[in-house]
């Protein structure tokens, strides 16, 4: 219970006269008792908090930037009118900052008997479970003078995806994946390393694709033509480990990694390909396998959202037992996780002939575009130092790829924008050149 703004105005109104008129405590306790028992009959006469009825409904999911809306339902089963104003709490990322007062405070009127809806408007900042905290509600009497309050728990999860934003550059990479299987229009056969069907013979084949046997039972030469491989398996792995915990711009490492493993997954399974996803530092974080073509996608975002950086150092032995674990047979295994000279040299390199002689191993890195920005600082002092500590990171990770690439693998090292794109671009080029 908790006395109102108004009913402290009108005790400070009652008394101010009695002060000047006639100053006695006789007089002040004239107003303020009648005041006092105004106020207990407006107690009286509010509805109870305690007998509500509160249930939610709603959207248990929403992407990263996107908005959500929470029904909640307020029955009032007392004889008396409801008029209440209410808070839904929730954590503070569940709004822009500046904006949670006026997205989880309302005011509503139920009649004896009825029921009425409220919507709260969330728009999350972080990814994972936000989940409902106290419903708190001041119910007022017909003066508007004394109020009842109490709180109700009322669960409900509302699930923060990752935003997957690289999905604009998912149709041309589409594109390019049917001009590889040979289905669209151009001057030149799709690649691949997979048998498709035989066609006759135009200017300009290559005279090697020519079907001998095929043309002696034809009266038109015959050439063969070929597809990108199908039904071959990927294996994302992604390193929750410290060194995805660095920001880049305004969100963590992890987060872009997460954003080309999901548009490599959506080409992937377009193109006939089986997707798998291990996260991991030094135990398993998420895994999702054997999933259906259809079911890829949804698992790998819901299974993303609740990932976070651990401040510790990935063990690149245990990853490697677990991703030789998860893949059997021969597939591409995509790393995403950093170029830093340290946790290469000591981690992965003993441990990466495992990999590369079973596997296609693709590591993918996230650059970081403020150092490219430094190294073409001038005009003082400062700016040459940072120019050189940013020429020197960039010869130490370009040294770091060209090792790597003499163990056999491909690398992509890209800023957070074109990492996705050219993760898509290299696994199109392995699987031009029959290498998945």
């Amino acid at each position: 219970m908790a006395l109102t703004g108004r009913a402290a105005l009108l005790a400070a109104l009652g008394t101010l006269p009695v002060g000047i008129w006639d100053p006695s405590w006789t007089g002040v306790l004239a107003v303020n008792g009648s005041l006092a028992l105004a106020c207990a009959c407006d107690f009286a006469l509010a509805a109870p908090v305690r007998r509500l009825g509160l249930t939610r409904s709603g959207d248990a999911s929403v992407r990263l930037g996107d908005t959500v809306d929470v029904t909640l339902t307020v029955t009032n089963p007392s004889g008396r009118p409801l008029r209440a104003r209410l808070r839904d709490a929730w954590p503070p990322s569940s709004w822009h900052p500046g904006t949670e007062v006026t997205a989880s405070r309302h005011v509503l009127t139920v009649p004896p008997g009825e029921r009425r809806r409220v919507t709260t408007r969330l728009r999350p900042t972080r990814r994972g479970d936000r989940q409902a905290d106290r419903v708190t509600i001041r119910s007022y009497g017909p003066l508007g003078l004394f109020s009842r309050q109490g709180t109700h728990k009322v669960p409900w999860t509302v699930r923060v995806l990752p935003p997957f934003t690289s999905r604009k550059h998912l149709p041309a990479k589409l594109a390019r994946l049917r001009e590889l299987d040979g289905r669209t229009s151009v001057l030149t056969r799709g690649e691949g390393t997979e048998f498709d069907s035989l066609r006759e013979y135009v200017p300009g084949d290559d005279t090697r694709s020519i079907d001998w046997r095929a043309t002696a039972r034809h009266n038109s030469v015959a050439v063969r033509t070929w597809r990108p491989e199908r039904d071959r398996h990927i294996l994302l792995v992604l390193d929750t480990g410290r060194t995805s915990a660095g920001r880049v711009g305004d969100a963590p490492r992890l987060d872009a990694s997460m954003d080309a493993a999901l548009l490599l997954a959506a080409l992937a399974t377009r193109a006939g390909d089986r997707v798998d996803l291990l996260a991991y530092d030094r135990k398993v974080r998420a895994l999702v396998q054997g999933r259906a073509a259809g079911d890829v996608l949804p698992s790998l975002v819901n299974a993303m959202a609740t990932l976070e950086p651990e401040l510790v150092e990935t063990d690149a032995r245990g990853l490697t037992a677990t991703a030789l674990r998860s893949a059997p047979r021969r597939s591409l295994i995509v790393l995403l996780t950093t170029l830093d000279t340290a946790p290469i040299e000591e981690g992965f390199l003993p441990v990466l002939p495992q990999l590369t002689q079973r596997h296609t191993v693709l590591l993918a890195s996230v650059g970081d575009p403020h150092i490219a920005r430094m190294a073409t600082a001038r005009g003082s002092t400062e700016a040459v130092y940072e120019a050189a500590a940013a020429a020197q990171a960039h010869a130490e990770r370009t040294r770091m790829a060209e090792r790597l690439r003499r163990h056999g693998v491909t690398v992509v090292d890209a800023t957070p924008e074109d990492l996705a794109p050219a993760v898509a671009d290299a696994y199109l080029a392995l699987k031009a050149a029959g290498r998945l």
